[in-house]
């Protein structure tokens, strides 16, 4: 079975799991799968329109799913798929 690695910011939707195996032959599959354990984690995932959110990164070993097929690039049974949100911020130095 694939492997979703849950980052730090998402474990509280996954009852702290860091890794969750899920079935799916397709990146898409698999969020699907993932979803369907941890509902509340889809508002984090997708956008109101169904599409990824912008500030989230998926990575099939060192490759972005973004230049590979997107969400139908296939997955073996032994892949791990990483969830990695982007972070903004920093300070602001009035000085």
């Amino acid at each position: 079975m694939p492997i979703i690695k849950i980052p730090t910011p998402l474990r509280s939707y996954t009852d702290g799991s860091k890794e969750i195996s899920v079935e799916g032959e397709t990146v898409g599959a698999a969020l699907g799968s993932l979803l369907s354990l941890y509902p509340d984690l889809s508002k984090n995932i997708y956008n109101d329109d169904g599409q990824l959110r912008a500030f989230v990164n998926l990575f099939l070993g060192k490759d972005h799913i973004k230049n590979l097929q997107g969400l139908d690039t296939p997955l073996d049974q032994k892949d791990i798929l990483r969830i990695l949100p982007s972070i903004a911020g920093g300070t602001h130095n009035s000085d």
